[in-house]
């Protein structure tokens, strides 16, 4: 009879252990699901952030372009100085800078057949986008613009 009740608090002991042991398993899987989740949601938030983005990119690009001779893209180096700038939808910034390098005239780059006459107006395009919890991070696409116009040396 002695020894079964000395059997009785060892039982007992190895049951806490097990407890314990299997708790702290369960505690770093509910941590490490909890983490996968969050990189999951960042992930899927840059997604979306970037989808709207180039969407924005090809709308800023249409719009522009449906204005004809007042767009952005036809302005020199000194009109952009000031008012290059326009939002787009879904909290996006659209900056357009010229890249010509002083009053020249440029042939446009990457012509099947050269026009005599038509130059081309070099323009970029940057338009951001922030995202995320308390948007705190930005996402920028930069993109060339080469407007083809008629040159105003031709003819003097």
């Amino acid at each position: 009879m002695a020894s079964i009740n000395k059997q009785q608090g060892i039982v007992l002991i190895s049951a806490m252990i097990m407890i314990v042991a299997v708790s702290a398993i369960a505690v770093t899987l509910m941590s490490t699901s909890s983490l996968d989740l969050k990189i999951t949601n960042a992930a899927q938030e840059r997604e979306e952030a970037d989808s709207l983005l180039m969407g924005e990119v090809q709308r800023a690009i249409a719009t522009q372009t449906a204005l004809g001779a007042e767009s952005l893209f036809t302005r020199s180096k000194a009109q952009l100085a000031t008012g290059n700038s326009f939002n787009g939808l879904n909290g996006t910034v659209n900056t357009v800078t010229s890249m010509n390098n002083g009053p020249l005239e440029l042939n446009c780059p990457r012509s099947y057949s050269y026009t005599s006459g038509v130059i081309c107006n070099m323009t970029q395009l940057e338009t951001k986008i922030t995202y995320g919890s308390k948007s705190q991070h930005t996402m920028t696409v930069v993109t060339g613009i080469g407007q083809e116009m008629i040159s105003i040396e031709e003819g003097r």
